[in-house]
């Protein structure tokens, strides 16, 4: 059962694909069917599998999420109590438990299963960069 340790470099908000690497671990196992899992070690951001084609979809998602549940310091989330790391911890944490931290994705004739237009995104929900940490593990 192979398993691996990417690190991810964040600029800030934002979806950043790594398919690419996640494919190559996969083939580099030799595997030819299983399950890739994919888990990201932190809270305050999460996991996507979304369209790789326009980028549109990505600014439209980032969009959403900020009018869903916007910074802390916005009127709307008087509310909120936990602000330790500014006004993007709290809803970075909600984000997080909106989305999913772990995902399994299918392995078949040793390639992922994604769709044609399908990605692997971290989705990191802070403002400020962050080196996020995803486990890989793959059981054939």
């Amino acid at each position: 059962m192979p398993q691996t340790l990417l690190s991810l470099q964040t600029r800030g908000a934002g979806l950043y694909e790594f398919t690419r690497q996640a494919d190559d671990f996969v083939r580099q196992s030799g595997a030819v069917e299983g399950l890739l899992t994919v888990f990201v070690r932190h809270t305050s951001c999460s996991l996507l599998i979304q369209e790789n084609a326009d980028p549109d979809v990505r600014r439209d998602l980032d969009a959403f999420f900020a009018r869903l549940v916007p910074p802390a310091d916005d009127a709307t989330m008087d509310w909120i109590v936990h602000r330790d790391e500014g006004p993007d911890d709290m809803p970075a944490h909600i984000k997080a438990a909106l989305t999913a931290v772990t995902l399994g994705i299918p392995i078949a004739h040793g390639r992922l299963m994604l769709g044609t237009w399908q990605g692997i995104y971290l989705f990191e929900h802070r403002s400020r960069p962050h080196r996020r940490e995803i486990v890989l593990h793959l059981s054939a």
